[in-house]
């Protein structure tokens, strides 16, 4: 395993020097320098993190070491090299198509294999302790080298990298109490903290390519991250003791019978307000059919994880340079939050809860 981890290493340096005179030939050595320092140390970082951790390759802590990495791993170490490789892009010029274009792809594939390694490794069956780690490892990795290059690009308000510290200041609180000898107390499961994760790792994607306004990413990367930022915190009380884990199971209940239902209700009030506001709808140019097609799909709970998919990438297509009205703002953030949480009680078809909850391969 060690072996094996070692000749991963070497392939990595191998491809960020190629890379290197790749960028090089077609930029010039000083970007391409730079690029391979920030890529380096970034990749560095992330082999230095499993070497530690290489003890884990394990499916639990009685069992023993799996013989290697396994197919998983190997694409979860593969993702994050991509995002290494993505974070040499940070700090530069992003005025030209390879250091717009580049980061964009790189970062999707990064986020589409957070997706296919868990399926991998359940269906290889050698799910692990250090695949679990590196999961969350390089999720964290990843929102905060992506949207550093999305606040470059303009797409997304600089307070967005409160989220990016914010795991890292979780970690850090826990460490902290462990050394001052305070307990921590059972975290209960909740299925909705992955799907979070793995929405603000698509939207971070979909920031970084030039189809969407600017001015819509930058405000629905604000709506995006509060209910994350939101579960942060009630995790924290209830890991520090100052909240029983009960409270989790109430808040999940609350949201599924009022607020998911209220926000659908308030997404069609405020499309028709939004219009009315508008002396030039900027949605003109969109079959007003699919509009309402998609509200409608949310209002009536069929498939509404999908209507505000749709919703939000017609207002990302269409939205004006210089933004909406307050009932825009509105629109935007109850069809982000119906996206991230779902249509909850009252609704026809609940797929979209089902797709995104669903372990891949189990």
């Amino acid at each position: 395993m060690k072996h094996e981890l070692q000749a991963i290493t070497i392939l990595g340096c191998s491809l960020l020097l190629t890379s290197f005179c790749l960028l090089g030939l077609v930029e010039n050595w000083f970007v391409a320098g730079q690029w391979l320092l920030q890529a380096g140390l970034l990749w560095g970082l992330v082999v230095q993190y499993i070497w530690r951790r290489l003890a884990l390759n394990r499916a639990s802590a009685e069992t023993s070491l799996y013989s290697n990495l396994g197919w998983g791993n190997r694409l979860t170490i593969l993702r994050g090299l991509l995002i290494a490789v993505t974070g040499g892009f940070l700090f530069q010029q992003q005025t030209n198509s390879v250091n717009v274009f580049l980061p964009a792809i790189l970062y999707t594939l990064a986020a589409i294999l957070d997706r296919l390694d868990g399926y991998v490794a359940r269906r290889s069956h050698q799910v692990s302790l250090l695949g679990n780690e590196l999961d969350i490892t390089f999720d964290a990795l990843g929102l905060v080298v992506a949207p550093l290059l999305a606040i470059g690009l303009g797409k997304l308000h600089w307070s967005y990298l409160v989220l990016s510290v914010a795991y890292y200041i979780y970690q850090w609180g826990l460490l902290r109490r462990q050394r001052r000898g305070l307990p921590l107390y059972a975290l209960p499961p909740n299925p909705l903290r992955r799907t979070l994760a793995g929405f603000q790792m698509a939207f971070i994607a979909a920031v970084l390519w030039p189809l969407l306004s600017s001015s819509l990413t930058v405000i629905a990367g604000i709506a995006f991250m509060l209910p994350v930022l939101f579960g942060f915190v009630v995790d924290w009380l209830i890991i520090s003791g100052r909240f029983p884990a009960q409270v989790l199971t109430t808040l999940n209940l609350l949201s599924w019978k009022f607020f998911q239902p209220v926000l659908r209700v308030l997404l069609v009030l405020v499309s028709f307000l939004a219009i009315c506001n508008s002396g030039q709808f900027w949605l003109s140019d969109i079959s007003e059919w699919v509009f309402i097609f998609s509200a409608g799909l949310i209002l009536f709970g069929f498939a509404g994880r999908l209507g505000a998919f749709v919703l939000i990438m017609m207002l990302g297509w269409q939205y004006p340079v210089t933004g909406g009205h307050f009932f825009d703002y509105v629109l935007i953030f109850t069809a982000s939050w119906i996206l991230l949480l779902g249509t909850g009680r009252y609704s026809l078809w609940q797929w979209g809860d089902e797709w995104v909850a669903r372990y891949d391969g189990a």
